[in-house]
Formats: structure tokens, C-alpha cells, sequence
């Protein structure tokens, strides 16, 4: 193949090949991280037919890296951090230390030095975002206070990687100095002189990012937005991103990731951040996929078969070893076991992080190339599992639910006996709670029905009528008095099981107009041949855009109302 052509080829094969795989992990109900994977696999030099280019594909993972560092930075949050920061982050740092502890131990078993072993068992000790917040989305528990300290616990791993990716280097270069790689031993004073210039380093690139940063960065945006230009303002996020990272590395000496990092949580403090966010994600998500790929690449199959105990080792420290130490400290802190569980499965898998430092151990030669194919075998292997660990709690959730509800005595009715013309919101999270704010404000009579407890606790204190129980139990639909209701709304992301329980519900009430939440076309299908009357196909302002439906649905129309 001619060589001018070898980036046009990775770039086709590699999102081909991701798509395709990608496609079909989300069709067996895993999560696509595992399709981009495997896409790298058959990409890469240790499987037949294509091998993508060795000295272009990390470039590309460098991008990658630098746009995901950046939506981190993005979406940093100190406020939710400091909701929870009593449980967050003590228990983050204690269970980052046990699974390090573990993959030491495990790395001092296989005859590694103790630099490698710390590399590789803190490579195993971070959760992927994107597999968690999937999780957590799918099952509404990112406003409850389950997800909330899940969500806080994420946020401490972060940071710690943005330390380790400072450190890592600055030992690394300590080591070449002193001979790290089995010569003389290497003097506390070369590690601390390292250290020091390194940490010199990054303090003056914080101080300059605080001084210059925070001031230009907002500046340059809110002339861009002036301008009206929409291609002008994605062009501008996607500069600041790789002109900081880039610059960071060349004026401070530091990653690129930290300087992305950086960029992401300064442009986090502008009033443009959001529309920030939205436009430059398909740049970030298409490189993100990239970058997967290209860790794929570096993948040996040959790891499952010449060394079987090891990899099963790796896959019990991620997926039993660091959720055993999450489980038993969110208990020893007082939270029930419910949270506890559902921490420390969201917890059993490790993701991107991952592959960042076990990538950095890998190029500066202290992390051998088995131990990044045990990391990417761990990877592989746990996220496979989390939505089956998930499943299996969901079913013990469930269980444990309706024994509590069996054994407690019944709640006092809590929907008005004379209540009428009323809509029934179903799920009272992020979207269902904006949703019932507006709607209150119009004036129109609701009830809501949520079933976690958190939730129905939060819209109790609003004020609402709110019934605890699932929506889809025809003894819990009959309590929102559906034959007087005007209207219901399926605030809920659980598209079949909205299909199913609106298709019971036109059963009781077919003059009740039903509006829906979706996802994607089919589910929009889905939902409109159960008796939706309307889907809602958007992420952006989609309360806004369900009160709009509601408010021109009789009887609420502003002459009705007035």
C-alpha cells in the first residue's frame, strides 16, 4: 500500500471495524468500549489480514487522550464532589490503595520489580467513566444518593490519575538516572530531585493556567459566541483543547493530558461551557474511539493462553478484590447495603485511565509488555462482566424491594380523592424532576411515581403527590388514579418497559394522551405502536421540550388556563 495513503487506511479500517464490533457488543447488551477493543485487536500486528500503521496509531491515541482528558476536565465537578466528599474521598483513596496493594502483590508473584508492580496494580484500581455513568443512567441513579457518591468516587479516581500521570514520568526518569533496570539502586535523593522538578514544573503551568488561563481562555470564547458562528465557537473549543495541551507539554515540560485536563475544567467555569461541551463531542467521541482501537493494537491475544492464571488473577483484583474493599468501606462509613452494593459494582471494571497509565508505564519502560496485556485483558474481560454483575443486583434489588414493601405497613394515601385533569409524570430524575418544576409552575395538577427511594423522598419534599413503586405494577398505576388523568409522561430512559405499562394504561384510560422519552429511532417506534401518543428524541432541553407538549395538550392551553 502506498505510504501516503496509510493514515486514510487506519482511519477507515479503524472506524469500520469499531462501528461494526462496536454494533454488535451494544447488541448483546455489553458496552461498546469492548467492540472498539477488539476492533484494535484485529487491527493490530498479532492477528491476520489488516495491521494498522505502528508509528500512526499512537498519534492518534495521543489525540484521543487529549480530547477525553479534556471532556474530564469539562464535566469536573467540585460541587458534587463536595456533596459527598465525607465518604468519597477517603473511601476512593483507600480502595485506589488496596487494589494497588494487590497488583503489587500479584506483580511481586510474577517477578517483577517493585516500580512495575506499583504501575500495574494502580493501572487496575480506576473505574471506566463511560461504563459507569452507563450504568448509572440506565437504571436512574445518578440524582439519587447511590450515584451521587458514585459519581463523587469517580471524580477522586480522576484526580489521582492526573497525579499519577505527573509522578509516573518523574519516576521513571529517576530510574534511568540511577539505573532502575537492575544496575545500581536508585538513591532517595535522585527520586526527590525528580520529583522536585518535576512538581516545579507543573506548579508553574497551574499558576500560569489560574493567572493567564482562567481570564483568556472565557475571553476568547465569549468573542467567538458574539460572532454567531457556530463552526467559528466548535473551531475555538477544539484549539483550546489541543493548543493548551500542546503548549503545556512544550513550554512546562507536562503531559498533554494534564494540560488538557486543565483547559477542560478552566472552560468548565465560562456560561459557554455547556455549548461547549455539545459541540466539540463528536470530535472528542470520534477520537475517543480511536484511542480504544489503537490500545487494542498493543493487545497479544497470545496472553489468554501462555499465561491463563495470571489474566484470571488480574480479572479477580478488579472485579472482586477493589469492589470488596469499596463495599466494606462504603458499610464501615454507615450507608446501607443497597449503596454499598451498588457502589461496588459500578466499581468492578476498569477502562480508559487504565490504558492512559498502563500506556505511559509501557513507553517509558516500566511496565513490561505482559503487564499492559493483562491490563487490557482485565479490561476486556470486567467490562464484559459488569452488566452481568448488574443484572444480578437489579434481580436482588428487586427482591429486597418488595420484601420491604410486603413487611411495612401500608402508606397513607397520598393522590387527593377529588383530584382530576391531572398528568401522571412517570420517574422523577434528572429529566422527570425539570419536567414537574416547569409543569407545577404552569399550574398543572400532577402526580408522580418513582420507585427508588431517594427519589420519591426529594419530590415528597417539593411538595408532590409521589407514589413509590414501579409504574409497570398495575396496583401502583391504579393509585395515580389514570381514569381521571388527563395526561402521562414517561420520564424514564427504560423505553420497553415504558411500551409495555402504556399499553396497560391506554387499556384503562384511552382518552389519556401519553407522551414518551427516547433514546433512538426504534425506540421511538417502540413506544408509538404501545399507544405513545409522542416520543421526545432529544437529550438537550428535553424537559423544556416535553412541557411544550404538555401545555399545548387540553386541557392545559394557555386560554384554558388563564
Amino acid at each position: 500500500m502506498p505510504h501516503h495513503t496509510s493514515l486514510i487506511a487506519m482511519l477507515v479500517f479503524g472506524f469500520v471495524l469499531a462501528f461494526v464490533l462496536g454494533a454488535l457488543a451494544n447488541r448483546l447488551r455489553l458496552s461498546p468500549l469492548v467492540g472498539y477493543l477488539l476492533a484494535g485487536v484485529l487491527a493490530g500486528p498479532f492477528t491476520p489480514g489488516f495491521v494498522g500503521d505502528a508509528q500512526i496509531a499512537p498519534q492518534l491515541a495521543e489525540i484521543g487522550v487529549i480530547l477525553l482528558m479534556f471532556g474530564v476536565g469539562l464535566h469536573f465537578s467540585l460541587r458534587d464532589l463536595m456533596s459527598v466528599r465525607n465518604i468519597a474521598i477517603p473511601g476512593a483513596i483507600a480502595q485506589i490503595a488496596v487494589a494497588t496493594l494487590l497488583g503489587l502483590g500479584l506483580a511481586e508473584l510474577m517477578g517483577w520489580s517493585h516500580v512495575e508492580g506499583l504501575v500495574f496494580g494502580f493501572s487496575l484500581a480506576t473505574a471506566s467513566t463511560v461504563v459507569l455513568l452507563r450504568a448509572m443512567e440506565e437504571r436512574r441513579l445518578l440524582d439519587t444518593r447511590r450515584g451521587k457518591i458514585a459519581v463523587g468516587w469517580l471524580i477522586v479516581e480522576d484526580l489521582a490519575c492526573v497525579v499519577a500521570l505527573v509522578m509516573i514520568p518523574a519516576l521513571a526518569g529517576a530510574l534511568g538516572a540511577g539505573g532502575g533496570d537492575g544496575g545500581d539502586p536508585v538513591g532517595a535523593g535522585a527520586v526527590l530531585k525528580a520529583l522536585a522538578i518535576t512538581f516545579g514544573k507543573v506548579a508553574a503551568f497551574v499558576a500560569f493556567m489560574l493567572v493567564v488561563g482562567r481570564r483568556a481562555i472565557p475571553w476568547v470564547l465569549e468573542r467567538i459566541a458574539g460572532t454567531g458562528s457556530r463552526e467559528l465557537f466548535t473551531l475555538a473549543v477544539l484549539a483550546i483543547a489541543m493548543g493548551v495541551a500542546f503548549g503545556s507539554a512544550e513550554l512546562f515540560g507536562v503531559s498533554f493530558a494534564l494540560g488538557a485536563f486543565f483547559a477542560g475544567m478552566l472552560l468548565n467555569e465560562s456560561e459557554f461551557s455547556h455549548q461547549a461541551a455539545q459541540d466539540s463531542l463528536p470530535m472528542r467521541d470520534a477520537f475517543a474511539v480511536l484511542f480504544f482501537v489503537s490500545v487494542g493494537m498493543l493487545f497479544d491475544p497470545n496472553i489468554l493462553v501462555q499465561h491463563p492464571w495470571q489474566v484470571l488473577a488480574t480479572t479477580l483484583i478488579i472485579v472482586f478484590g477493589k469492589s470488596a474493599a469499596a463495599y466494606a468501606i462504603v458499610r464501615a462509613f454507615g450507608h446501607p447495603n443497597s449503596t454499598a452494593l451498588t457502589i461496588s459494582t459500578s466499581l468492578a471494571q476498569i477502562g480508559e485511565f487504565a490504558f492512559i497509565i498502563a500506556g505511559l508505564g509501557l513507553a517509558l519502560g516500566i511496565l513490561p509488555k505482559d503487564g499492559y496485556s493483562l491490563v487490557l485483558a482485565g479490561a476486556l474481560i470486567s467490562i464484559m462482566l459488569n452488566p452481568i454483575l448488574f443484572m444480578v443486583l437489579d434481580r436482588w434489588q428487586l427482591r429486597d424491594d418488595a420484601r420491604v414493601l410486603r413487611d411495612a405497613p401500608p402508606e397513607p394515601a397520598v393522590v387527593p380523592m377529588d383530584i382530576g385533569d391531572h398528568a401522571i409524570i412517570v420517574g422523577y430524575g434528572r429529566v422527570g424532576s425539570q419536567l414537574a418544576h416547569l409543569l407545577r409552575e404552569r399550574g398543572v395538577p400532577l402526580v408522580v411515581i418513582e420507585d427508588d427511594a431517594d427519589l420519591v423522598a426529594h419530590a415528597r419534599d417539593a411538595g408532590l403527590p409521589t407514589i413509590r413503586g414501579n409504574a409497570a405494577n398495575p396496583r401502583v398505576m391504579l393509585e395515580a388514579a389514570p381514569g381521571r388523568a388527563t395526561l402521562a409522561v414517561f420520564a424514564i430512559p427504560q423505553a420497553l418497559e415504558a411500551g409495555e405499562t402504556i399499553e396497560r394504561l391506554k387499556a384503562l384510560n384511552p382518552a389519556i394522551t401519553v407522551l414518551a422519552r427516547a433514546h433512538s429511532e426504534g425506540q421511538v417506534r417502540h413506544l408509538l405502536q404501545h399507544g405513545a401518543d409522542a416520543a421526545v428524541l432529544a437529550e438537550r432541553e428535553l424537559a423544556y421540550s416535553l412541557a411544550e407538549m404538555v401545555m399545548a395538550t387540553p386541557p392545559y392551553r394557555p386560554s384554558r388556563t388563564a
